[in-house]
């Protein structure tokens, strides 16, 4: 029996996560779940699967659900903010923590499983994005197992010998190829990119995501977050790690070898099969998605990728290559322009050039613990608040 932490419950992914769940009963029991703000689901989520604890960011929210689970009969434990996250995810009862809160919000949360040792299911990439080295000093000083959630690593780490925890050297590895559905706005005519709405840019159309990963996808900056997030789940050399846009989202990945082989992990595009193999690794049990026609998917297609048309991503490579400061400024930067973005505040090709500046501005520092981490990510968003003034003003001119 696994005690589960779902961190995020009320997202995408801890929504799927708790759909696996409720399928395979008898596996799992829930011991915690958190939302930032969405009340009202996690209410209906504790009265379901009846979690010792729930945890709500604001303190009045929390003792709002705490008189209505109670009027509601539910034995459910409501707490609040940081502090709250870092203790459900570090119970001692609880063996796995799916991290899942968006953003560097999520990062001490998932560090706090992690130094409890635990199975930690991690979707939250910008904890390692952020903070890769601090993250994995922490899962092996902590003797945590670490899963990966994004359906690309999860198919990497499927396609690897045990998960690639002997190091690419001794797998044999030649590369691993990150595929990319290229979003909605992989054959838009580039002159049209600066009309786009935040409307269009969230329709992606192969997954259900919310709406920052979705932009994230659009523009892909979501593949650049991955590439560094591959390098440390896989210690891989960034040269190793290459993107290639598949548009049909069957492949999830691949991993290239030195004898020539290529091994891939496929499916149909639903985020319950790499919960499901995380959930259960290493057995496997039914997770909900469609199984795979391959007659019916016909053709399988792959091209490279236009660092012209995605500039993202090669924002991001620079960054890994520049180091871990560079890299949160990275991080950090492309949160407040896609926010800023989706309150119509800038436009969509303003997200890379407020990245960019940002990059230019923040200096190099040494990274050695979570408070540099925060302090480098503070100063990169109030450097991107101030970039993202600029296009805001020429569209009060114009």
């Amino acid at each position: 029996m696994q005690r589960l932490t779902i961190l995020g419950s009320t997202g995408s992914i801890g929504a799927s996560t708790l759909d696996v769940v409720a399928r395979n009963s008898g596996q799992f029991e829930v011991v915690a779940l958190t939302a930032r703000s969405r009340a009202d689901l996690l209410c209906e989520q504790c009265l379901r699967f009846r979690p010792r604890y729930a945890v709500l960011a604001d303190a009045a929210a929390a003792g709002l659900l705490q008189q209505e689970l109670a009027a509601a009969g539910s034995a459910t434990e409501v707490l609040s903010g940081t502090a709250a996250l870092e203790q459900v995810a570090s119970l001692p009862e609880v063996t796995t923590v799916m991290a899942a809160i968006v953003g560097i919000a999520g990062l001490r949360a998932s560090l706090a499983a992690a130094r409890g040792g635990k199975r930690v299911l991690l979707a939250n990439k910008e904890a390692l994005v952020t903070a890769g080295g601090v993250f994995m000093s922490a899962v092996r000083e902590h003797g945590a197992e670490l899963l990966p959630i994004d359906s690309e690593h999860n198919a990497i780490f499927q396609s690897l010998p045990q998960g690639g925890r002997d190091g690419m050297a001794a797998c044999g590895v030649r590369r691993i190829l990150l595929t990319a559905s290229g979003g909605p706005f992989r054959t838009t005519p580039l002159a049209q990119l600066a009309g786009v709405t935040p409307e269009q840019a969230v329709a992606h159309p192969n997954w259900s995501m919310g709406r920052k990963i979705s932009v994230d996808s659009a523009t892909m900056m979501n593949k650049g977050l991955e590439v560094i997030e591959a390098r440390w789940l896989f210690d891989a050399d960034p040269g190793m790690i290459e993107v290639v846009i598949h548009p049909q989202s069957v492949v999830h990945s691949l991993v290239e070898y030195q004898d020539g082989s290529v091994l891939a992990q496929l499916g149909n595009p639903d985020m319950r099969t790499p919960i499901a193999h995380a959930l259960a690794y290493p057995q496997r049990i039914a997770s909900g998605a469609d199984f795979l026609e391959l007659a019916a998917v016909g053709t399988l297609q792959f091209e490279p990728v236009d660092t012209g048309r995605f500039p993202c991503l090669r924002l991001a490579y620079e960054a890994l290559r520049a180091g871990p400061s560079a890299v949160i400024a990275l991080n950090a930067a492309n949160e407040v322009a896609v926010e800023e973005f989706l309150q119509r505040r800038i436009g969509f090709l303003d997200i890379p050039r407020v990245i960019e500046t940002v990059l230019a501005r923040v200096p190099h520092r040494r990274i050695t613990g979570l408070e540099e981490v925060e302090a480098v990510d503070a100063e990169a968003r109030i450097a991107a608040t101030r970039a993202s003034v600029v296009p805001q003003k020429a569209r009060a001119l114009s």
